[in-house]
């Protein structure tokens, strides 16, 4: 079986990042903990895409942090196919934001596989990709339990609580009605929101391209210039770097 490499982002801040890139659609998945990452640490799994599950299992034990949650920026199943599997080795709840949890016990169909050309195109090649895996299709299984979440966060001022971590959380829909995106520490983890040099795509069931619009603006405003940015696939960037060069950051 593909093994996912992994590799701890070199941003420092509050949290700390450790990068995990699925064999299926290179999507990153994302072990956020804190402080400096020692033992005994809190932490979160973000964006489990098909093919991460081992190398996240054995870097959560080696470095003995303590899971306490599975999170997702948006409902597509190359961002959540492995998390069953986490949340079950972790016992912890699976969150995804409200408008986006419809998705989860069907990933397939709510990406239009077999009603939309664009999600069958896609379907098509996340089940191409699943092959090398030596999955398929009929293999995924719902995370549980799924407990979700609104812009107000858990406390009412826009964080997740997950242990000793407070997780800022932006909805920015357009990709899908759901999308959000995470702080950690010096990172912004914008799944298919924000990309190094593009933004997500709006053609498929659930997105809205005057929304991506409105949200691309909305980022541009709120974000510190100084993060780091990981993109749900692909390379790393700046804040300041996209708002710079990014036609999408007009």
């Amino acid at each position: 079986m593909l093994r996912a490499p992994g590799v701890l982002l070199p941003y420092r801040g509050a949290m700390q990042v450790y990068r995990v890139i699925a064999p299926v659609f290179a999507t990153n998945c994302c072990i956020v903990m804190e402080g400096n990452g020692e033992p005994g640490s809190d932490a979160v799994i973000v964006d489990p895409g098909a093919g991460v599950a081992d190398t996240v299992i054995s870097v959560v034990g080696q470095r003995q942090w303590n899971v306490q949650a599975v999170l997702a920026t948006h409902g597509h199943v190359d961002h959540t196919w492995d998390a069953a599997r986490l949340c079950e080795e972790f016992s912890v709840p699976f969150r995804v934001h409200a408008e986006d949890a419809y998705r989860i016990a069907d990933p397939f169909g709510t990406l239009g596989a077999d009603t939309d050309d664009a999600g069958s195109l896609v379907a098509q090649a996340v089940e191409q990709g699943l092959k090398a895996l030596g999955s398929a299709r009929e293999d995924y299984r719902a995370p549980e339990p799924l407990v979700t979440f609104t812009e107000s966060g858990d406390d009412g001022e826009g964080n997740l609580i997950a242990g000793t971590l407070r997780i800022p959380v932006i909805h920015a829909p357009g990709h899908t009605e759901g999308a959000s995106i995470f702080q950690a520490g010096g990172l912004v983890l914008t799944g298919d929101v924000l990309f190094a040099g593009a933004a997500g795509r709006t053609d498929l069931p659930g997105g809205d391209s005057l929304m991506m619009v409105r949200s691309l603006k909305k980022l541009k405003g709120m974000l510190d210039p100084s993060l780091g940015v990981v993109p749900g696939h692909g390379t790393t960037t700046t804040v300041q770097r996209e708002i710079d060069t990014n036609p999408y950051l007009v």
